[in-house]
């Protein structure tokens, strides 16, 4: 079974400001769907992938925040992400995107979330993520939602960032 490294969307894309359709029913194709996502954000190299980063309007991410080299990969499938609980207490962490390629800010995130979704196989799953995987997941899920981690920064920087992807899209479309 071979998957396939899927283009990933530039930031302004409208597909990016969707609100994502729930997955009703789990079909083997969102399950390749899914996998194809894996493959694509290890490729890129990513943290975390939404499907709308790939033009596929589907409530599905998947994410990996191990980071440590020889650590074992913990490859996450998440269809109908939900946030169900969060800290008061709050993190910051300097955020990427790879639909914003090389662009970071500092966004302040609740530190601990629990979550719950559907795994690949059509369970239910609940699970209380910390650090970077808490930031990771509710990124991810902002996705699904149509919002970047940019609509969370100060419109002078936000513009500054979209237009240097409308370059960056303008110097991909010409090579």
């Amino acid at each position: 079974m071979s998957h396939m490294i899927r283009p990933i969307l530039i930031h302004p894309d409208p597909r990016l400001k969707k609100v994502c359709d729930p997955v009703d029913d789990l079909s083997d194709e969102l399950r390749t769907l899914a996998d194809d996502m894996l493959e694509t954000m290890y490729d890129a190299p990513g943290v975390g992938l939404a499907a709308p980063q790939i033009g596929k309007l589907h409530r599905l991410i998947v994410l990996d925040c191990v980071k440590e080299e020889g650590e074992e990969p913990r490859p996450l499938i998440m269809f109908n992400p939900e946030v169900i609980a969060s800290s008061d207490e709050t993190n910051v962490y300097e955020e990427g995107c790879l639909s914003i390629p090389d662009q970071y800010a500092e966004v302040t995130r609740p530190k601990v979330v629990d979550v719950s979704w559907i795994d690949r196989d059509g369970n239910q799953q609940q699970e209380t993520f910390d650090g970077l995987w808490a930031t990771c997941v509710q990124h991810e899920i902002d996705h699904l939602n149509g919002k970047l981690f940019i609509d969370y920064l100060k419109p002078l920087k936000r513009q500054m960032i979209t237009r240097k992807m409308q370059k960056l899209k303008r110097e991909m479309a010409r090579s």
